[in-house]
């Protein structure tokens, strides 16, 4: 029997680097059984191509929410996406969001894809937008691309939330005028956060929405001390460590951290010698000593500690103006204590007690 859900939290399917995307299925039924209110499917070009995970965790799933995030907007034709949406929408009854992100700019100048824009990102949601309501787009040419004719059904009119993965302030202010859900990055710090969901609300504001229809996402690793320390080593410095390979540049500016703390992360013979993703290769010895390398601040954004203790630092996040929380990093199973002990402290309704 499932639990009551619980709308206001999310965690991500297929977490890290599993063995394979069966995993999932189950997983997906585990979230739903303990009331999680969406699974997220984040896509890695490998064994975690979303179009084939998505259809698989709405189908087995009744109630919990399915959300991409993310995808990239820029390797599918946006026929492609509108009609996986939708066909994705009316499957589920109306809980998948199509979720998107800016993506590696590196990644895409080795596999010969065109660096991403906001603007970009803007059109593409506006062309979503135009072909759910059923529209025909004639001669359409802006920063999306140039397409003669774009449709998908006249008789189509579809309300299918989109979300933006968003990190700096031009994707925050471009997920307030734009787009249903912005979901922030692992490992921003308080102040990061409060700032980041001011500039997404001011951002809707500006645009003539109102700021409250625009959900803000606190993605926040969730690494329990009920889990063995060699895990929650790979589950939190291992993690961080890996954005840093990929875009500590950001992260660092970003969270307003010392820069030449990464530029030592950076020379470090060992992190220097990984050309893949240090959470998905490096030994437990190895993520010992990169541990070393990383300031207690850097892994402080995360909810560790006994359940009670992850509850609280997880109802903080909603103190500081998060309107939803990712339970990062974990799987249902790991998360199941944690939710026992929020579940435990919610405040009692007045007029009970």
């Amino acid at each position: 029997m499932s639990a009551q859900r619980l709308d206001e939290l999310g965690f991500y399917l297929l977490a890290g680097a599993p063995e394979g995307p069966a995993d999932m299925l189950r997983e997906a039924r585990r979230g739903e059984e303990l009331g999680l209110g969406t699974g997220f499917i984040s896509e890695r070009w490998n064994v975690k191509e979303a179009a084939s995970l998505t259809g698989a965790a709405c189908a087995v799933t009744t109630r919990m929410h399915i959300a991409t995030a993310a995808t990239n907007h820029n390797t599918r034709h946006p026929l492609i996406s509108a009609s996986w949406a939708t066909t994705m929408h009316r499957l589920s009854g109306g809980r998948f969001t199509l979720g998107i992100g800016r993506g590696v700019a590196a990644l895409y100048e080795a596999f010969g894809l065109p660096p991403v824009t906001t603007a970009q990102m803007e059109d593409w949601a506006h062309l979503m937008r135009r072909l759910w309501r059923g529209e025909t787009v004639v001669g359409h040419d802006g920063p999306a691309g140039s397409y003669r004719a774009l449709r998908l059904d006249s008789d189509f009119d579809e309300d299918i939330p989109l979300a933006l993965v968003a990190f700096g302030p031009n994707s925050l202010a471009l997920g307030g005028r734009v787009f249903d859900d912005v979901i922030l990055h692992t490992y921003f710090t308080q102040e990061t956060l409060q700032r980041a969901v001011a500039t997404v609300k001011d951002a809707a504001t500006r645009a003539g929405r109102n700021p409250d229809d625009v959900r803000v996402w606190s993605c926040f690793a969730t690494i329990g001390d009920h889990l063995p320390e060699e895990l929650r080593l790979k589950k939190s410095v291992a993690r961080l460590a890996t954005y840093l390979q990929y875009y500590g540049d950001l992260m660092v500016r970003t969270n307003r951290w010392d820069p030449a703390v990464l530029e030592r992360f950076r020379a470090d013979p060992l992190v220097a010698s990984f050309a893949e993703p240090i959470d998905g290769k490096a030994t437990a010895k190895q993520i010992a000593h990169i541990a070393e390398l990383l300031p207690d601040e850097w892994l402080e954004p995360s909810a560790t500690g006994s359940p009670e203790q992850c509850a609280a630092r997880v109802r903080r996040e909603f103190e500081l103006g998060a309107d939803r929380v990712i339970l990062h990093g974990a799987t249902p199973d790991e998360l199941e204590p944690i939710l026992g002990a929020y579940r435990a402290s919610q405040p009692v309704p007045a007029g009970r007690g």
